[in-house]
């Protein structure tokens, strides 16, 4: 018969178990929902943008500001929690902080919960954009997590990023160490395995869930579940049309040429017509000017100064 557990040991189980419950429901934070991810707008300059201690656009301090770890605005002190005591004052503002945190960039409210535990469990301690590689401090916008490989996105590449996160970097869906058919997709090293290749002696597989990456320990996810698409590249001839010869660039690429030719050909004949008729032009121009000549050149002024007369070359009398 086993032995009867002692009150010591099912303490120990039973805090084991928290603890594992805790970590779990870490990793399942919604980030939208979190309250020092969320949207606040700037008092002074109207602007929206992520929950923060100064603004980031004029740096000025919120009138109410927002805990970043209970979400709360007001201390309504029903509790022993706070660690500067104000019985029967309700504090707001400046009064119910009482630190920053360093990951989010957020007030924490004075509440000694909330100090003690924030910054261990912050969700945004490691957060930095996997597109930009950007930072809560580089941005003023709010993070997310993509829903495929539940990678950073800052607000700005979000959309941009999840559109084309199902790309597999190969060109077929077999997996990377054999030829066969991958059954198992990780959507963060954007490979296939198959169920021989897909267990791992580094990353132990939980009960009931995906077996994880052997790669990065991620989870993987089914193939057939998911809208898995290879990249696709075009080298040389493949960027032409495909015909049964299989010379279809080369074929393309001349024929090409030999219209860029024909049109070169009556580009230079429309040039030379262009000049002709500006000779043209030149020419009635100068014939204009000499019956100009002809009408002015028995017209008589005198002595004029044009002519090469002088005051000074007057004769004398």
């Amino acid at each position: 018969m086993p032995k009867k557990k002692t009150g010591a040991r099912k303490k120990a189980e039973n805090r084991r178990e928290r603890e594992k419950q805790i970590r779990a429901s870490r990793a399942n934070i919604d980030l939208a929902k979190h309250p020092c991810n969320a949207s606040m707008e700037c008092d002074k300059c109207q602007r929206r943008q992520k929950n923060r201690a100064f603004c980031y656009f004029c740096n000025s301090v919120q009138k109410l500001p927002i805990c970043a770890q209970c979400g709360k605005t007001k201390c309504m002190m029903k509790s022993s929690d706070c660690v500067i005591k104000h019985a029967g004052v309700y504090s707001t503002g400046l009064a119910m902080v009482g630190a920053i945190c360093d990951f989010c960039e957020a007030w924490v409210c004075h509440g000694r919960k909330c100090l003690s535990t924030h910054a261990c469990i912050c969700p945004l301690a490691d957060a930095e954009c996997i597109e930009c590689e950007r930072s809560v401090w580089d941005h003023g916008g709010r993070i997310f997590a993509c829903s495929f490989c539940h990678n950073f996105l800052c607000e700005d590449d979000q959309f941009e990023h999840q559109a084309s996160c199902q790309v597999l970097e190969a060109e077929t869906f077999k997996c990377v160490s054999c030829n066969r058919l991958g059954q198992h997709s990780c959507l963060r090293c954007k490979a296939c395995f198959c169920d021989d290749h897909v267990r791992s002696k580094v990353f132990k597989q939980e009960k009931g869930k995906e077996p994880p990456c052997p790669k990065c320990g991620h989870e993987t996810q089914q193939t057939k579940d998911l809208s898995m698409s290879t990249r696709s590249l075009k080298f040389g001839r493949q960027t032409g049309g495909e015909d049964a010869d299989g010379a279809s660039g080369y074929d393309a690429y001349w024929k090409s040429k030999a219209g860029d030719g024909g049109d070169r050909e009556d580009e230079y004949d429309e040039y030379e017509a262009e000049d002709d008729d500006e000779d043209d032009n030149d020419e009635g121009g100068k014939d204009s000017d000499t019956e100009t000549t002809d009408v002015f050149s028995n017209l008589n002024l005198g002595r004029t100064y044009a002519s090469g007369y002088a005051h000074y070359e007057e004769p004398e009398d």
